[in-house]
């Protein structure tokens, strides 16, 4: 690409943050991306080295722009174009992930309502 800056809303379609151009633009409206820590419009414009933080599906990606795209390619040639500085999630502890789960035995079937009373008050505590 010969030009200097891109639209946010085409980059993040282009090298497939988002499915469709609809939803980067939904998203930029909403305030779920950032371009060098300000809140982007679906026109602002984006440059090679700048940082770009997306908020998708509950999820934060920490990208950084290696080179500019106006349309969309293949996830191979996607995946070159930014730098995915996203940091690794970390995986609850098991001693947290299983503390509010209700035993049930397997084939019990659906539980009664004196169950479901009983698996409330266990969730709510």
């Amino acid at each position: 690409m010969t030009t200097d800056s891109c639209r946010i809303d085409r980059w993040l379609w282009a090298v497939r943050v988002f499915r469709s151009r609809a939803s980067s633009k939904d998203a930029c409206d909403r305030g779920a991306v950032r371009v060098n820590g300000t809140t982007a419009k679906p026109a602002s414009k984006v440059r090679v080295g700048d940082q770009v933080v997306v908020r998708v599906r509950g999820n934060k990606r920490e990208l950084q722009v290696k080179e500019l795209l106006d349309k969309r390619v293949g996830p191979a040639v996607a995946a070159a174009c930014y730098y995915d500085h996203t940091p690794v999630p970390q995986r609850p502890s098991v001693s947290t992930a299983g503390a509010q789960v209700a035993k049930r035995d397997r084939g019990a079937g659906r539980p009664t309502k004196r169950d479901r009373r009983r698996i409330d008050r266990f969730r709510r505590g």
